[in-house]
């Protein structure tokens, strides 16, 4: 296949990033352990790169409460806010340590049990989260166009045969070091403010 803006633009698409669970559509019922993971299963199974990866396990949830970043159910039941929480934290470890996620959530939520001396409330935490998100891909869409135009002038002295790989390459390599810059960013921010 040749690699060209209209191929950029379809991986972009298949990245489901748009595909989130908006605040409304989180249940307002409390929801036994293995509906809750059904629910994320179900709703953020799309985000998973293989089939058989999970995206939250009973052992998982386990191991967020017992490190306190997730409050115990509530009579073996979740609520809106356990899912918020759950949700948040499965985009945060894909790139931070649970230690991390840990440090960053204690001082804006502060007892993780209770809303009521949060700094910002879980709601908005969770509603801002995703405006952003959303804002991040329409400029990572027009950066990624705009890089790979220079990847092509880069590599048009690669005979036409490589020229596709070596722009795939350089791509990759790209993004690594994007991600890699961003990624030490959020620590810098964490280790030095919270």
């Amino acid at each position: 296949m040749q690699f060209n803006q209209e191929a950029l633009k379809q991986l972009v698409k298949e990245l489901s990033l748009t595909e989130d669970i908006k605040i409304s559509e989180i249940p307002d019922i409390d929801l036994y352990m293995e509906q809750l993971t059904s629910f994320m299963d179900s709703r953020l199974g799309n985000q998973k790169r293989d089939d058989q990866d999970k995206v939250l396990t009973k052992t998982m949830i386990n191991n967020y409460t017992k490190a306190g970043l997730v409050m115990p159910p509530v009579n073996k039941k979740y609520n809106k806010r356990h899912i918020i929480l759950l949700i948040l934290i499965y985009y945060l470890k894909n790139i931070l340590s649970i230690n991390d996620i840990k440090s960053l959530f204690g001082p804006v939520l502060n007892n993780i049990s209770t809303p009521e001396d949060d700094l910002i409330s879980l709601e908005d935490i969770y509603s801002t989260f995703l405006e952003v998100k959303d804002i991040e891909l329409t400029s990572f869409y027009e950066s990624m166009i705009e890089e790979s135009n220079m990847i092509k002038e880069k590599t048009d002295v690669i005979d036409k045969e490589g020229k596709n790989t070596a722009e795939l390459f350089l791509i990759v390599i790209m993004l690594v070091a994007q991600a890699n810059a961003h990624k030490k960013l959020a620590e810098k921010i964490i280790d030095n403010y919270f």
